[in-house]
């Protein structure tokens, strides 16, 4: 468990969800995270928050009916200057999907994809300085990027987005490489090159912390969603993944 202000340059620092159903996103992630959801900004097109005890956790949008891309939830990498990232990242053999664009005086965002494919947005925080809070149930836990271009992939996080890397592992069975500050792992990028189906793009995962994940994965299919990965122990927890009620996927993690 732990609250900051801020949020280190390169570590994740915000999430937020693109739903074709704001409503049953309000009722669903309430009933699971025990999420407070403000009132839409009609001049950010009704974005609005959701908030776990008073504190900033996530935000949520309206999927326009003309884009084709399923819901989905997407993870924001914190930066000191959005534009000098974003000329990172074509240099560094990414992609930009959204150019950098001012959010009033909350701060700045942008949405790319790395050289293996994975979308990743980025945040530089004016008075929006992100979630308040993480690694507690109802709250981010943790950050997992499963792709086939691994090498050069920590490459690209060490170069755009200045991460201090670590070597969980470097076997043929398992590579891992996390983001580390200070004496804490932040974020992880797995080599998938062997077991990410076809058709199955490089993504980011975004892993809520609960208090019990086989009471919240009971509680996620009563709410409509979908069991995608049963509940399995694992060295960081009791780990599953899931998915709401319009298909946006997530997972779940207890006991880390």
């Amino acid at each position: 468990m732990a609250t900051r202000d801020d949020a280190p340059i390169g570590a994740p620092c915000w999430v937020d969800l693109m739903t074709s159903d704001t409503d049953g996103a309000r009722t669903f992630y309430g009933e699971v995270f025990g999420w407070e959801a403000q009132e839409p900004a009609p001049e950010f097109g009704g974005y609005f928050n959701f908030t776990k005890d008073g504190i900033l956790t996530a935000g949520c949008m309206l999927k326009q009916s003309d884009n084709p891309m399923p819901d989905a939830w997407t993870t924001y990498l914190a930066t000191a200057d959005a534009r000098a990232t974003l000329e990172a990242v074509e240099a560094n053999g990414g992609q930009v999907f959204v150019p950098a664009m001012d959010v009033g005086d909350l701060g700045t965002m942008a949405v790319v994809a790395d050289p293996g494919g994975s979308v990743i947005g980025m945040w530089e925080p004016k008075i929006h300085r992100g979630f308040g809070r993480y690694g507690e149930p109802g709250t981010p836990g943790w950050f997992d990027m499963q792709t086939r271009d691994y090498d050069t992939c920590v490459s690209f996080y060490r170069d755009v987005f200045a991460w201090t890397t670590n070597t969980l592992s470097d076997t043929p069975e398992f590579r891992y490489t996390t983001l580390k500050v200070g004496d804490e792992e932040l974020a992880g990028i797995m080599d998938a090159a062997t077991f990410l189906p076809v058709g199955v793009p490089a993504h980011w995962t975004i892993v809520f912390a609960v208090a019990d994940t086989d009471a919240s994965l009971a509680q996620v299919v009563t709410l409509g969603g979908a069991v995608v990965v049963p509940a399995a122990d694992s060295p960081y927890g009791r780990l599953a993944t899931v998915s709401d009620p319009t298909g946006a996927t997530f997972s779940l993690v207890s006991g880390s």
